[in-house]
This record gives C-alpha cells, sequence and structure tokens, in this order.
C-alpha cells in the first residue's frame, strides 16, 4: 500500500466535505464487472475493511479505484478483420471499401469482446482534509486525471487544483545544481535529466552519476534546465522530482516500519501501521518541498 508516486492536488483547508457522505456515494459506484460487451468498467473497491469504501485513520482517508479492462489487442482485432475481408471479398465481384471493412472490424470486436480475458487494475487516493491536500498514486498525469474524473463523477463537490509553488521547479532544480547545494533538510541523490530549450529540446540524463561536478555546471552555463532531480529528504524518503511538480520513484528509507508483518499477525493492523506511518512522513516532506520551493502560490479566485 505504500505509494510510490504522487501528484498533488490543493483542496479548500480545511476540506468541510463529510466522510460518511463521501463512502455513500462511492458505494453506489462500486466497480462492476465488465459486461460482455464492454472495454472497460470503472468504480470503487474497499481499500482495507469490506463494505468500506473510505478508510478513515487519525483524519486521513483512504480510497481506491478500480479498473477492469478487457483484454483485446487492435494487432488482434485487424488480423481477424482481415481475414474476414479476405473471405468477404471471394463472395463479392467488388474488393472490400473503407466503410465495409469498418463494420468488418466492428463485427469482429463484438464477437471477441465477450470471450476477452479481464485485466484489474487499482489507484489509491489519499485524501488529508484537515491540511488540504489530495494525492494520487500514479505514475502518469492521464493516470491521475482518470482518478480525479472517477472521484467528481461520484462525489460533485472535490475543487481539487493541481498543487503550485512560487518558485518552478525546474528553476529551483537548476538553482541548487548551479550552487552546488540542495535546501535545508535535502540532498540531491545521483539522477538528472537537462533539457534544453533550443528546438527539438536536446537533452542529457544521468543515472547513478555524481552531480557534483564541472560537466553539469557546463551544461547549465549552455541553456540546459533540470526537468528532474532526484533528491532524499531528512534520509529518510528518496524521489525524483519533476517540472510538473510530480514526485516519483519514491523509496521509504530508514523509516522503520513500526510492527512489521513478523510481529503483527493482523493484516488489518499492519495495514493502519503502514498508512499511519507513510502519511506523517509525508505530510511533513511535503510541506518541506513546498518551502524549499518558495513557498505554495495560491491560484486566483
Amino acid at each position: 500500500m505504500w505509494f510510490k508516486n504522487l501528484v498533488v492536488y490543493r483542496l479548500p483547508m480545511p476540506w468541510s466535505a463529510s466522510a460518511d457522505d463521501l463512502e455513500g456515494q462511492l458505494a453506489r459506484k462500486r466497480l462492476q464487472r465488465c459486461g460482455s460487451f464492454e472495454m472497460e468498467s470503472r468504480g470503487w473497491l474497499c481499500p482495507r475493511d469490506a463494505e468500506v469504501y473510505v478508510h478513515r485513520l487519525a483524519q486521513q482517508w483512504l480510497l481506491e479505484l478500480g479498473v477492469e479492462q478487457k483484454l483485446l489487442p487492435a494487432s488482434v482485432i485487424r488480423q481477424v478483420a482481415q481475414e474476414r475481408a479476405e473471405q468477404v471479398a471471394n463472395r463479392q465481384p467488388y474488393p472490400v471499401g473503407r466503410k465495409q471493412m469498418r463494420q468488418i472490424k466492428e463485427e469482429v470486436t463484438e464477437e471477441l469482446l465477450p470471450k476477452a480475458l479481464t485485466r484489474r487494475r487499482s489507484t489509491h487516493i489519499w485524501i488529508a482534509p484537515q491540511s488540504g491536500l489530495l494525492v494520487i498514486n500514479a505514475a502518469a498525469p492521464k493516470k491521475a486525471q482518470e482518478a480525479l474524473e472517477a472521484l467528481r463523477s461520484a462525489f460533485d463537490e472535490v475543487p481539487a487544483t493541481p498543487l503550485a509553488t512560487q518558485l518552478s521547479p525546474t528553476a529551483a532544480m537548476t538553482q541548487w545544481l548551479a550552487g552546488g547545494d540542495a535546501p535545508s533538510g535535502f540532498t540531491i541523490d545521483q539522477d538528472l535529466e537537462l533539457q534544453s530549450p533550443d528546438e527539438g529540446k536536446p537533452t542529457v540524463r544521468y543515472v547513478r552519476h555524481a552531480l557534483e561536478g564541472r560537466e553539469i555546471r557546463e551544461h547549465i552555463a549552455a541553456g540546459k534546465s533540470a526537468t528532474k532531480l532526484g533528491l532524499t529528504w531528512q534520509d529518510r524518503i528518496s524521489f525524483v522530482l519533476t517540472e510538473q511538480l510530480q514526485i516519483k520513484r519514491l523509496a521509504f528509507l530508514d523509516i522503520e516500519k513500526a510492527g512489521a508483518s513478523e510481529q503483527v499477525e493482523d493484516a488489518g493492523e499492519q495495514f493502519d501501521i503502514d498508512f499511519a506511518l507513510m502519511t506523517g512522513e509525508l505530510l511533513r516532506m511535503l510541506s518541506d518541498l513546498v518551502h524549499a520551493l518558495g513557498g505554495e502560490a495560491r491560484l486566483p479566485g
């Protein structure tokens, strides 16, 4: 359950939404199995306890969006449709045209869908109503947007906006590298992506590479800016910060996972211990990161 990636949104602080109301709305839109002729189904799952869709612990909420998808690759549809089209062409005095081919593909899709295998994936959403944060465990903005749209579809009052800071992550990361030092509480790791503003955007990437050398400063002097940078907070959490203020490859380092699995017999208790540790550390880390980026930028309105 430990989050691996963070896309962070701001909510009004404190967010006055009722967890009970949210629970009722998510229960009405729980995940249903894909129908025979559906490519995808979305709905809500219970993160921990059966029939509890908003897991609450110490004023922190956890939600889980489930998505079922039929595994029916377009290449398979094309192959079967082409074979079908050849059979049709042999029975008629004229070649298969675009309109007829489109119809054949639609028929093939309808025939194959009920037989297709189904894959399920899920996305966790952490809401800290008292801190005004909504955080989605997603590596790609598209997946985060999918989860946010599903939440808004189930619960109308979700006034979430992307977290914004006074300093852009790109400007701050480039400044830290040029000066050879990270802000208080953070250290610079060994992963970096530098990008040029020139046409074509030439990019230089460093993986597990020392970043304090002259070579990095020369790239910056030539006009390249940091678009990704590996950082560690308080020797406890490492991550890669991106130009969009996303946090990727999140790893919890020296955080003692109290009540490790061999010491805690109840899986539910272990789940709550992990959730409490994770949210407590991330709240402090996010606060320090926003401060390092010049404080939060309040959007108009």
